[in-house]
């Protein structure tokens, strides 16, 4: 992946921040999830009042692509912090880790999260997810 394309797809996440919908928490998350084909699915996330039937940017984007046909990925990038408060590295929750391990090669399938196009941290969902449950458990 070039810088170019790393940039994009931070400008892509950070661009989804703003259709976050977030009265309870202030915490504007958006995620930007990269194809094996290169296609990018944007997700924000979107709470409610009931609070159980809120869901997470990633898991938004990550459902949207599925909806589309989608279930081979290369990455996603995670931004998110308080409304009018500097960005923070905003790590993707438990349940949204557990859907990606259902699409995602957990060795290569790269997290980063990031406050900016020049400020991010890179993981693999492996190291976000150690000793993890996967499909391949069923079999």
């Amino acid at each position: 992946m070039t810088e170019n394309d790393l940039k994009t797809l931070i400008e892509k996440a950070l661009d989804m921040r703003n259709f976050s919908y977030a009265p309870y928490s202030h915490f504007r998350v958006g995620a930007a999830l990269q194809s094996s084909d290169g296609r990018i699915f944007g997700g924000c996330n979107v709470e409610n009042s009931s609070y159980g039937a809120a869901n997470c940017a990633e898991r938004t984007a990550f459902f949207k692509a599925v909806s589309e046909g989608v279930k081979d990925f290369k990455r996603i990038v995670i931004t998110g912090g308080l409304e009018g408060e500097p960005l923070q590295y905003a790590s993707p929750c438990g349940i949204c880790r557990q859907v990606m391990r259902e699409f995602c090669d957990p060795d290569t399938f790269e997290i980063i999260l990031a406050r900016s196009t020049e400020d991010y941290k890179i993981y693999t969902l492996a190291q976000l997810l150690p000793e993890s449950f996967g499909p391949e458990n069923l079999l």
